[in-house]
This record gives structure tokens, sequence and C-alpha cells, in this order.
């Protein structure tokens, strides 16, 4: 007979590997300018770049549905979660030389972003599984894991990088800690019989109301996506931080994020949907400002942690309003706007260099703070949509 699960060593399962995820990502962000400065690229050409990393999650997340369908949300978090970590090195070896160097990186992004894809939408299939299995919710506290972790691998790759290690190396290590730490979990994470029919194995087109909100995730997505992708070139370029110290901005504004979203069920509960969007949303703009206008690097780093204060909890928002839609299935809205708001992460960061290429990286992130008070001013959606 088989053993049943356990849903508390599933839980801690689950936040681990969400932990893991954020570790990997954040991982590259140190590497950027590195990569930058090693290929000579401008800022456009490294946008273009960029967009590979987008364009391979986004053409995996439909396939991930189907995998899960026949493997299980169990199986393929830890399978993509193993590939994504393994994958991370690649990414600090393209050779010198731009005319070869590019495309490879490139294509070690496009592959990068494919894993993360399938283990993104997984490990929330997952998540729902054993979230279900409680009585009580996890879900905000479980993507507040995911920045603690993105926190712990920008800082970790930098100190490794201060350390005189070489960016091969330092992804190496940092990889082959996730590959260790999500090898540890498969055990603990529900079976394929646990998940909860139609998780994850659905695509909508957003249309109507849901439109609305999927925008306003893309833009608040587009504004963390910055961040993943900018923050340390940022830092290098336009404030003289040194290199092995870059990662610290990424870092900030994941502790930031962090806080906001182990905080967000209880200042959901006293300030109410609009209000917590549309001050998140202006704390996040105010945040750009920030880093755009103090010309000191800890005005930058002040900036990135207000930015992290203020979306963090727009998108547990966003998709909670969505799905209390009428008329209109939760799962069917919350995918619909998941896929506008996971466009905005991912192909966001290229956006913004094709920007600052015609203007500069300055002016492209202050054009992200002007998107981002559009949040703000139709915040009210997450009250008048939803019927609240």
């Amino acid at each position: 007979m088989p053993i049943p699960p356990d849903p508390r060593a599933a839980r801690l399962a689950i936040r681990l590997v969400f932990l893991a995820n954020g570790a990997v990502l954040a991982g590259w962000a140190p590497l950027v300018p590195l990569a930058k400065a090693r290929l000579g690229l401008d800022e456009g050409q490294l946008g273009l770049v960029l967009l590979a990393l987008g364009a391979g999650a986004i053409l995996a997340m439909p396939l991930a549905g189907m995998l899960i369908a026949r493997h299980g949300s169990r199986a393929v978090s830890i399978a993509a979660g193993l590939a994504f970590a393994a994958l991370l090195p690649l990414l600090a070896l393209a050779p010198d030389s731009p005319a070869l160097g590019a495309p490879l990186l490139a294509l070690a992004l496009f592959a990068f972003g494919a894993a993360n894809g399938l283990m993104d939408v997984a490990m929330n299939a997952q998540a729902v599984a054993v979230e279900a299995k409680g009585t009580r919710p996890i879900m905000s506290s479980i993507h507040g894991i995911f920045s603690i972790g993105g926190l712990l691998g920008a800082v970790s790759v930098s100190l490794l990088l201060r350390a005189g290690l070489s960016p091969v190396a330092a992804a190496l290590a940092l990889g082959m800690a996730a590959m260790a730490l999500l090898a540890a979990q498969a055990r603990a994470l529900l079976p394929r019989a646990e998940d909860r029919p139609g998780d994850g194995h659905g695509f909508a087109l957003p249309r109507g109301p849901v439109l609305a909100f999927g925008l306003l995730c893309f833009i608040m997505l587009l504004a963390e996506g910055s961040m993943i992708d900018w923050s340390a070139v940022y830092l290098v370029q336009q404030r003289g931080m040194e290199v092995a110290l870059a990662g610290l901005g990424f870092g900030a504004f994941s502790v930031a994020m962090a806080a906001a979203r182990l905080s967000g069920d209880a200042l959901n509960a006293r300030l109410g949907p609009v209000r917590l969007l549309r001050g998140g949303a202006l704390l996040a703009a105010l945040g750009l400002a920030v880093v755009v206008v103090l010309p000191q690097a800890w005005g930058a780093l002040l900036g990135f942690v207000l930015v992290g204060l203020g979306i963090g909890n727009a998108v547990p928002l966003l998709f909670s309003a969505a799905g209390r839609l009428p008329g209109v299935a939760p799962g069917t809205a919350i995918a619909a706007v998941a896929t506008l708001g996971y466009a905005g992460l991912l192909a966001g960061p290229a956006l913004i260099g094709f920007a600052a290429r015609l203007t500069s990286l300055p002016v492209a992130l202050a054009g992200v703070a002007l998107l981002v008070l559009a949040v703000a001013a139709w915040a009210g959606i997450a009250r008048n949509e939803a019927g609240r």
C-alpha cells in the first residue's frame, strides 16, 4: 500500500522549490554587466540578446500543461528545475567575439528561459495542489520565499565574484547548490494523483475586462523584469559601482519585495485591494524616480528597495481580482492575465534595452515609472470589475 503524502512536508518542499527558482533566476543578474562588457554590446544589442530569455519561456509555457497532464507537476517541477540550474553556468561561457558570442549567449538564454517557463508553470500547479491540502492559503508566502531566493542568488554570485571566482565558477557553484536542493525535495512533493484537474492545462486569450487586468499585470511585471536584467547594468554604467557588487541592486529589490509579499495578506485585510494596489504603484513609481534622479549609488539602491516594496503585492492582487470577475471562470481569467503578465516580465527588459539605445537607460526607466503611474490611476478596477 502506498504511503499517503505528508501535507506538511509538501508545504516545506514547495517553498524550497520556489527558493531555488528565485536564486537561479537572480544568479543571472550579476552576470549581465559582465556579459555586456565581454561581448562589447550596447544597450540595444544587449536588449536583443535578452529577448531570447523571454522567447524561450513564453514558447515553453504552453507545453508545460501537456507535460503536467502526462507526468504530473512534481516530475515537471523537478526535471525543469534541474535543467534550469544546470544551464546557468552556460550563460557565462560565451566567447568574447560579439559575432560569435552574442548568438551563443542568446541560444543559452533561450534554453535557460524555456526551462524557467516550464518550471514556473509546474511549481505553481504543485503549489495549488499543496494549498488545497491545507486549511490556510500559502501562495503569498511562497512567492515571498521566491523573492528571498532572488536575494540569496544575487548576493551569492556577487560575493563569489568578489572573492575572485570566475563568472563560470560562481554560476556553477550556485547551479550545483540549487540542483542539490531541488533533488532533495522530489520525494516530499505531492505525486501526480494529487494534482488538481485543469490546473495549468489550458490556455486562454485575454479579452474584455480580463484584458484590462492583463495589461496592468504586464506593466507591473515589466517593472520587475527591469530590475532583474537592468539593475546591475545601471549601477555599473550610470552610478560607477564595482561590477562585483552590482548584484546588490537586485538583492535590495528582492528583499524588499519579499517583505511586501510576506506582509501582503495583513495589509490587504486592513487597507483593501484598491488602496493597496494604488499605494504600491505610487511607491514603485517613486522608487524608479529616485533611481533616475539621485546621482549616488546608495540613492539607486534606495530606489530599488522602494520599487520592490511597491510592486510586491500587485500581481497577487490582480490575479485575485481577475478570479472574482462575474461570468468568467476564475481559472480561465487568471490564466489569461498571467499570459500577458509574464510577457511583460520576460520581454519587457528587451523593450527597455531598445528604448535605452534610442535615448538612455535613465530615460527608459523613467518611462517605466510613467507606465506604473497608469496602474495607480486604474487601481479601482480591482474593486469595480470584481464587484467589490
